[in-house]
């Protein structure tokens, strides 16, 4: 069994011994039109998914909020190949997990429905550009808040504090820590955080890239790679799928703060969305979702973290 430990500092990792897993669920796409700024539509209806969260009375300015609003549908970048955060439902086609039930929420204060979000799939390099040529409004995708990124764009939350662990296989005894993968090949995603982290605290060791952590977890299945590095939560969700196969080892060495990324300079819509996640941390709604889904595998919640509200 995983267990969680709770922190309650904003950049606190959560350390995750050998348990917890992240998956939430709901819903997406839909039109509407829009009313004029700083009003709510006509007709405003209390949200029907189950959470507290409903429509907002007033919007701020915003170039980017007014054109979701007349557009009539929230345009998310997500992953779709990551358990428990953003995953693309084989049978359904739904994408499910963590990430898209904040971008629900975020469509349930905007519109009044967790329906109206269109996903668009979205790998760690392709973020930044998503959001600068205006191909997404937001990226939710286990998207680590950085100084570096913060050049580029601009970040709400955080809404999630996670920590980079390693992978290997079950009957792997030689990895204990970070220092133990120089040496080795070690797969990671190409333009991620954890593939910086790993160049910094394991100089040594053989790093493969590719797009996708389910590439990673492929590779280190027919012996590619000796092990894989991202941050412990993804890499639970692919423990999950090859339980006999594959283990966490456990020793996260980074804190990794997961933002909703945005177009840098938009301070209305980044005020919008930070209250956002503050009245879902606040109703009790962030922790409904963690229950009806990680709640299914943790055995306790983790405190929500404190956002940060910086300025650009």
């Amino acid at each position: 069994m995983f267990r969680w430990t709770r922190r309650s500092a904003p950049a606190a990792a959560v350390t995750v011994g050998l348990a917890a897993v992240i998956a939430l669920t709901f819903a997406a796409c839909g039109g509407g039109s829009d009313p004029g700024p700083g009003a709510a539509p006509a007709g405003t209806a209390k949200a029907t998914s189950g959470y507290k969260m409903t429509q907002a009375t007033a919007f701020p300015a915003s170039a980017t909020l007014d054109r979701i609003r007349q557009r009539g549908e929230l345009i998310v970048g997500t992953k779709f190949d990551q358990p428990l955060f953003g995953l693309q439902n084989p049978t359904t086609g739904k994408v499910e997990g963590f990430d898209t039930e904040i971008a629900r929420l975020l469509s349930i204060r905007i519109f009044g429905s967790p329906d109206k979000v269109k996903f668009v799939e979205t790998v760690s390099k392709n973020r930044e550009p998503f959001i600068q040529q205006g191909k997404v409004d937001v990226v939710v995708a286990t998207y680590t808040i950085n100084d570096a990124r913060k050049k580029l764009v601009d970040f709400a939350g955080p809404y999630y504090t996670a920590g980079q662990d390693i992978m290997v296989k079950t009957g792997d005894t030689t990895v204990h820590g970070v220092t133990d993968l120089n040496g080795k090949k070690v797969c990671t995603v190409e333009g991620s955080t954890s593939e910086k982290n790993l160049r910094a605290k394991a100089p040594g060791a053989s790093v493969v890239l590719v797009d996708t952590y389910s590439s990673c977890a492929e590779q280190l299945l027919d012996g590619r790679v000796d092990a894989v590095t991202t941050d412990n939560v993804v890499l639970l969700g692919l423990v999950s799928q090859h339980k006999d196969a594959l283990k966490l080892v456990g020793t996260a060495f980074t804190s990794e703060p997961y933002g909703i990324g945005l177009t840098k300079g938009d301070d209305g819509f980044r005020a919008f969305l930070n209250d956002t996640l503050d009245e879902a941390y606040q109703n009790g709604d962030w922790a409904s979702a963690f229950h009806s889904t990680v709640g299914t595998v943790a055995t306790t919640v983790p405190a929500t973290p404190t956002i940060d509200r910086y300025v650009a």
